[in-house]
């Protein structure tokens, strides 16, 4: 390491804050592709509040994925019920399905629940927390403006679904996160606040040694053409803070030559290898 590098480690660590990747050692970080499920669109009309998408039918991926920093957990974001699996639901516009549980596909790795650190949620719809109390001797990592909206009490379903964590008088270890958060202190996976879909939603940064900075959109954008025409779903919270967060989300991938997954796109999700297959 340079003097220059080393200053810029000190300075870093003197700061409280994980310092500069390159002033890193190599950080040994794997990160898995789990389906979660798919949702079929009859209608993609929702997805917009200027009408960009209005009568399209679309198919959606629901991924969720593990990471994995030396022998620590991260499962970022917990997918649909596995009560749907080998079954279907259809809720307005939307048909869900799932044909294998998370815990399933982690058992292909020789993995179990009880192995899982920590469950990063980026947001509190449905199709993101389905099968988190599965976790539930995980620290639950979630942006403080959904906690607040999950224990508010007007959202009663989805606080028992998160209820090992948000449910009153529940024990479970919970973080609830005012805007970033690096999750194991190295600067290798880092949530990044970007409210508007939800008022907590947020994303992951991935800093891998061998594929480079990835990042995980949540539900920030569901599908390719919300990135060039500015697509902004009509169950949004806050439209402002959406298009804040496309413009900082954006700035960052560039500066970061991150390759971007969004997570419900059937076409980015194969950016990254099938599972049991791992990015490095």
């Amino acid at each position: 390491m340079t003097k220059t590098r080393t200053a810029l480690a000190a300075a870093a660590l003197a700061l409280g804050i994980a310092a500069p990747a390159s002033a890193q050692d190599a950080t040994d970080v794997e990160l898995w592709r789990l389906d979660c499920g798919t949702i079929e669109l009859s209608d993609a009309g929702p997805f917009s509040d200027t009408h960009l998408y209005d009568g399209e039918p679309r198919t959606l991926t629901d991924s969720c994925y593990l990471l994995r920093n030396g022998e620590n957990y991260l499962l970022w974001d917990a997918g649909l019920p596995s009560a749907l699996k080998g079954t279907s639901v259809t809720q307005m516009v939307f048909t869900l399905s799932v044909e294998q549980t998370i815990a399933e596909q982690l058992a292909e790795i020789g993995l179990a629940p009880e192995d899982v650190d920590f469950v990063g949620i980026s947001h509190y719809h449905d199709d993101h927390i389905g099968q988190a109390a599965e976790f539930a001797g995980a620290t639950l990592l979630i942006g403080r403006g959904d906690a607040e909206a999950v224990t508010s009490g007007a959202m009663e379903a989805t606080r028992a679904q998160l209820a090992p964590w948000l449910a009153e008088g529940a024990e479970g270890e919970v973080t609830r996160i005012a805007s970033d958060h690096d999750v194991f202190g190295d600067g290798s996976v880092v949530i990044k606040g970007m409210p508007g879909h939800t008022p907590g939603h947020s994303v992951l940064l991935v800093r891998l040694p061998e594929t480079g900075n990835v990042m995980l959109t949540g539900d920030l954008y569901h599908f390719e053409e919300q990135v060039t025409n500015r697509g902004v779903p009509a169950f949004n919270t806050d439209r402002a803070d959406t298009l804040a967060s496309f413009h900082r989300f954006d700035q960052m991938a560039e500066n970061l030559e991150a390759t971007v997954v969004i997570q419900h796109d059937p076409r980015h999700v194969s950016r990254l290898p099938a599972f049991p297959g791992s990015a490095k």
